[in-house]
């Protein structure tokens, strides 16, 4: 099939450019600077674009027959027609041996290209393809193959800092129940691990001074997590239980110096653990200094509320802390970039042609990216599996020569 299109094309080629009227734009034949020639008679016109050292320019050469003729007795101006048929118009002024074109040529160099020139009273007229970077496929196996295409517009891009750190009991829900009066401590009704509610008892103690018996009741709903008491032992100054509320627990996360300046109490943060499906919402409570490490570092706390007891102490977290959210633009997901040649590109889509875009790019966090320039809002672009573009517009060579 490529074979026949390719002879068709030629065909209507060659019906364009009869050889009664004497023009030709040769692809494969290049002047003198290795740019492209274009004759009709005997005058001619040798188009490049030159980039070293200087931002890309059309230069084009102006000969009779084979001879340089001077670019100050030549009209000409260039009009350029890119991908989605977006049109730039070159004019020329006269330089030492050439016309220099009036602005830079943007990147990617592929577009449809009419050259218009007066000179010795006469008007001459071309028209050629000079296309790089570019691909058809058609769009029943680009949508087997799952590229997906999408409109470009603007976004809210967000900037998270992701720190990591453990689940941790709540300082404030820990309690440590010591006795109102010295004793022997008659009996005791809890465990190590067992739940409690508010109010209920966990011990009976005889007073030393009274020899009334008096219970040891627990002021918060939690599970005993640490017992000291016993039958028959003597209760003093020292604590009999410790209860802890893991109906509420806390993210400590490690800040590094270099971080601690983004961060604020109340920023919202995702947080979720790193070997285990869960995962859940808070936001920074406390920034405390930590002194006792090599490294200055700071610790950022997080309230996560744990009624399910999803949130185990000791888990291993990671948490994306939100940093703040700017209405940008324009905005690309990360997906939809690849690097092709020295560029960061997107692929535009129109039908089924896709066109390599270099784009200027911006802010950025995990997701996307800001696009400065390159892209416009409402170009229809590549956003999943884009480097199968990539990989066969690589395949079919699509060369960069001006």
């Amino acid at each position: 099939m490529k074979v026949i299109a390719f002879l068709l094309s030629l065909a209507l080629m060659l019906a364009g450019c009869s050889q009664e009227d004497g023009y030709g734009a040769h692809d494969h034949d290049e002047g003198p600077h290795g740019g492209r020639w274009l004759e009709h008679r005997d005058f001619a016109l040798e188009v490049t674009i030159f980039e070293r050292g200087v931002p890309p320019e059309f230069r084009v050469y102006p000969f009779d027959g084979r001879e340089p003729v001077d670019p100050a007795r030549v009209e000409l101006e260039l009009e350029l027609t890119r991908f989605g048929g977006k049109l730039e118009r070159f004019t020329f002024t006269p330089r030492e041996d050439h016309l220099l074109g009036s602005a830079v040529v943007a990147e990617a160099h592929s577009f449809d290209v009419t050259v218009r020139a007066g000179y010795a009273g006469e008007r001459h007229e071309w028209s050629y393809e000079s296309h790089e970077g570019r691909t058809t496929i058609a769009s029943e196996m680009s949508a087997r193959a799952g590229v997906e295409t999408a409109t470009a517009g603007p976004g809210l891009l967000r900037e998270q800092l992701t720190l990591y750190g453990t689940v941790e009991a709540s300082p404030e829900r820990r309690v440590h129940l010591t006795p109102r009066f010295p004793g022997v401590i008659r009996s005791v009704s809890k465990n190590l691990g067992d739940e409690v509610r508010l109010g209920e008892t966990l011990a009976a103690v005889e007073s030393d001074e009274s020899l009334q018996v008096y219970t040891v009741t627990a002021p918060i709903s939690g599970i005993v997590t640490e017992r000291k008491a016993n039958p028959g032992e003597r209760a003093g100054s020292e604590p009999l239980f410790e209860i802890t509320d893991y109906s509420s627990v806390v993210a400590e996360l490690t800040v590094f110096p270099g971080d601690h300046a983004r961060l604020a109490r109340g920023q919202p943060v995702h947080v979720r653990a790193t070997t285990a499906r869960v995962e859940g919402a808070g936001e920074i409570t406390s920034l405390t200094p930590v002194h006792h490490t090599a490294i200055p570092t700071w610790v950022a706390r997080v309230t996560l509320q744990n009624d399910d007891s999803r949130w185990s102490p000791g888990l291993f977290v990671a948490a994306d802390v939100m940093i703040r959210e700017t209405q940008v633009p324009l905005s690309i997901p990360l997906s939809s970039l690849q690097t092709f040649r020295d560029w960061d590109v997107v692929f535009l889509n129109a039908g089924d042609t896709y066109q390599a875009q270099p784009v200027e790019l911006g802010r950025r966090n995990s997701e996307s990216v800001e696009v400065l320039s390159g892209l416009a809002p409402g170009d229809r672009y590549v956003v999943t599996n884009s480097y199968l573009i990539k990989a066969d517009i690589e395949k079919s060579g699509a060369s960069h020569d001006h």
